[in-house]
């Protein structure tokens, strides 16, 4: 197993005391390191990394700042010299929180949560623009983070300029038109229903011929979604029947 991994970190002695450690995991491959939040995320999108190690205090901007600027967010494990932060990076469903010095034993340890997390992936999303069901976004509404796995995600559905999404009894809003989350979403699950709403057909509990050619759908969480007329003809399609 190669792990490509980025270190973003504003502490030179940080970053190498952190790359000492990680030459004791020869399956993590460092592809790129940063001193602050722009340039890492320019980092991130440029090599798409599967593991990122993040420093929350940094001049300017801070790592869940850093978190908010990316559409896909790496599996994230927080490094700190402050412990007051750790609640919060659960919060934002960081893997680990290591906090510094870091010692050989739980940096260690966390490597290890980061390869049983990337075993049970199904598949690696293969270019930057295109994502998979185990892809992850970071959504952020208010005062409230997530860090949303694609394949959990049930449904999105148009509010204005922005879009609503549905995922585990939770409907935050994310600051994007529906148009551009559908050219990132894996079509082998998802699907335009009609203008204002995609659905994740993994969520489809009940689906019933309606009126004029169309079909409707419920959801797992009771919501009934009903497909256009030539929408509808292109899910039988799709689903075969």
């Amino acid at each position: 197993m190669s792990i490509k991994a980025v270190i973003v970190e504003d502490s030179r002695l940080a970053r190498n005391e952190l790359k000492e450690l990680i030459k004791k995991h020869p399956e993590i491959e460092i592809v790129g390191e940063a001193e602050n939040v722009d340039s890492g995320v320019e980092l991130i999108q440029e090599t798409n990394p599967q593991l990122l190690f993040l420093d929350i205090n940094m001049p300017e901007k801070d790592g869940f700042e850093l978190l908010e600027m990316l559409d896909e967010v790496p599996i994230t494990v927080f490094t700190t010299a402050f412990d007051e932060y750790a609640i919060k990076s659960f919060e934002y469903n960081a893997l680990d929180y290591l906090l510094k010095p870091i010692n050989n034993t739980r940096f260690a340890a966390a490597i290890e949560k980061v390869k049983a997390k990337i075993n049970a992936q199904e598949e690696v999303a293969t270019t930057q623009t295109t994502l998979t069901e185990q892809s992850q976004i970071f959504i952020k509404d208010g005062e409230k983070c997530w860090l949303v796995k694609i394949g959990n995600i049930a449904h999105f559905e148009i509010v204005g300029n922005y879009t609503r999404v549905y995922f585990d009894g939770e409907n935050p809003m994310l600051y994007k038109s529906l148009n551009q989350i559908e050219e990132k979403l894996p079509s082998t699950v998802f699907f335009r229903a009609n203008r204002q709403q995609i659905i994740n057909t993994n969520y489809i509990t009940n689906l019933v011929p309606w009126f004029n050619g169309k079909l409707k759908l419920t959801m797992t969480d009771g919501t009934e979604i009903e497909v256009s007329r030539r929408q509808s003809y292109l899910f039988k399609d799709k689903m075969s029947f």
